[in-house]
């Protein structure tokens, strides 16, 4: 299987995308537009500087368009995914999906191999031993 498009060209794009605050930005948009302090409550541990960085970041890949709404008093914004970014929901719902489904697995397995220490000379001592397939 290979890559699909130049690695060097896409990097910067899946880095973007798989970020967690843009994960956890687009998931919080897919509901609907939202306004600002909204999007902060629903993703509790985001600082304020992150999700504007963000915010900034996605609307300027295209993917988050902002509408402010100067008929209010104060001045409203509000934020929502575009067309390209509402592309974005499915695959992202899978990984969150994926993720779910795998956390504790991956957490027996960090567990596990953070009990492997480096014995100095390139081989492994351990406790428990891990089984390798021979």
């Amino acid at each position: 299987m290979s890559v699909p498009g130049d690695c060097e060209k896409i990097s910067p794009t899946i880095s973007k995308v798989g970020n967690k605050w843009t994960v956890l930005t687009i998931l919080i948009l897919s509901e609907g537009p939202k306004r600002y302090n909204q999007m902060r409550r629903e993703i509790e541990s985001i600082s304020q500087r992150m999700l504007t960085v963000t915010l900034r970041g996605l609307e300027r890949d295209g993917l988050v368009s902002r509408r402010v709404i100067a008929d209010r008093n104060p001045v409203a914004v509000e934020y929502s995914l575009t067309e390209l970014g509402r592309t974005l929901i499915p695959t992202l719902f899978a990984l969150c999906h994926w993720s779910a489904s795998n956390t504790d697995l991956i957490e027996q397995n960090q567990r596990r191999f953070d009990g492997i220490e480096d014995d100095g000379d390139g081989g492994t001592s351990s406790s428990p031993q891990l089984e390798t397939d021979a």
